[in-house]
């Protein structure tokens, strides 16, 4: 399958062969368990101290108190009963099942599985609908990937950037992502992540000579160089079909073998 090549004024200069690699099966089901994989290893382990709730020296008052005869805490007698302690199932016990550190959180794959489930993610970057179905405005992309000359590389302003990326028929999907930045709802709003963004356009690239310094005040657009992809940044969330823009030097690495 040929692409054309575009220059940064997004006039078609040539055309190129695209690799092997993007005629392989479409698997969403491998993609989402290879994103499920990288997600669960950023996770990590917590989990309550073995002996919380139980350094006390609470003792049962006995029988003849007309109370049940757990254990409850010196000094907090009250008309009725005392605080209890130690018993899961009283009030101010100890929790009963608590989160514990040897949970297995790590969802584990094969190293060929998840070659396969790149390999598949990157074959699923040349499909319209599948990047339609994510929520991409790519009407006015004549085809994907897009693939630009390796002029896009050595772009260092942002104003460059979302300039070039405009050109080439992406005006619609940045501002969908600007659009797309909103407050989380629920407690996570306090806890370091109190924004959320909408995921656009992936700019793959051979060499960084300044572009991810420009591109990170666009919203939901990503740099990744072509030997650090992995199933996350090419369907984010486990969804494939992300839109892409491609230099032509990462297609002539990725035509060199990588990922098989």
């Amino acid at each position: 399958m040929k692409v054309p090549v575009f220059s940064l004024d997004a006039k078609p200069v040539e055309e190129i062969e695209l690799p092997e690699i993007f005629e392989t099966e479409i698997r969403p089901d491998v993609i989402r368990r290879a994103v499920l994989a990288a997600q669960s290893a950023r996770i990590q382990p917590w989990g309550s101290d073995p002996m919380a709730g139980k350094r006390t020296s609470a003792e049962t008052w006995g029988k003849g108190f007309g109370v049940s005869r757990i254990r409850r805490v010196k000094g907090t007698k009250h008309p009725a009963a005392g605080m209890g302690a130690f018993a899961p199932h009283a009030v101010g016990g100890r929790r009963a099942h608590p989160p514990k550190v040897e949970k297995i959180i790590l969802e584990r794959i094969n190293k060929k599985e998840r070659r396969l489930a790149i390999r598949s993610a990157i074959a699923a970057l040349k499909d319209k609908k599948l990047a339609a179905a994510r929520g991409h405005l790519i009407e006015n992309v004549p085809a994907l990937p897009i693939v630009v000359t390796d002029e896009i590389e050595s772009l260092r302003k942002t104003a460059d950037i979302r300039a070039t990326l405009v050109k080439l028929g992406l005006d619609k999907e940045l501002e969908r992502t600007s659009k797309g930045i909103r407050i989380r709802a629920g407690v996570g709003k306090m806890r370091g992540r109190r924004y959320k963004k909408a995921v656009g356009p992936l700019i793959v690239i051979a060499q960084d000579k300044g572009i991810k310094l420009g591109a990170r005040n666009l919203p939901g657009v990503s740099v990744a160089k072509v030997n650090e992809l992995n199933a996350e940044v090419l369907a984010p969330g486990g969804v494939p079909g992300r839109v892409s823009v491609w230099s032509t030097s990462a297609i002539q690495k990725l035509a060199e073998g990588l990922y098989s």
